[in-house]
């Protein structure tokens, strides 16, 4: 191999006159990044922990409904399980309004718990509304 075939292979390295004015840009482009990467890493945290508290708050209602449609139990057991769960499992705040309907469906009886929770904007502090979430199950009977 020639000697100008492997200088060719190395002249990628900038002259040191062109290396100067580009000295302390790496830093400064570092901060620029860092600072919106941070923020969307931040977004994405709190879309998560939005989720989590929606999906917390729906099963909870399930429970407290599936509960309330037992033969032995009625709709407020139900409600009082379901704030039982949203606050062992997020907080009280969460779990102020908590109600339960029983009602009919083509003849069946239905017990339906809804929950109107907190939409959470930073971490589990703020809130921009409200979500009304429901679990709904087929009550027991015994008439057949």
């Amino acid at each position: 191999m020639s000697a100008q075939v492997r200088r060719r292979g190395f002249r990628t390295r900038l002259p040191d006159r062109h290396r100067r004015r580009d000295r302390g840009s790496t830093v400064a482009e570092f901060a620029l990044i860092a600072g919106l990467l941070s923020l969307v890493f931040a977004g994405v945290l709190q879309f998560g922990l939005a989720l989590h508290v929606r999906n917390t708050v729906i099963d909870a209602a399930i429970a407290g409904a599936r509960l309330g449609g037992t033969l032995d139990r009625s709709p407020a057991d139900g409600v009082d399980h379901t704030r039982e769960v949203i606050t062992a499992a997020i907080g009280e705040s969460y779990a102020r309004d908590v109600s339960a309907v029983e009602s009919r469906m083509d003849g069946v009886r239905v017990v339906t718990v809804s929950v109107d929770a907190p939409i959470p904007v930073l971490g589990l502090l703020g809130s921009v509304g409200t979500w009304e979430l429901r679990g709904r199950v087929v009550a027991e009977d015994v008439s057949g």
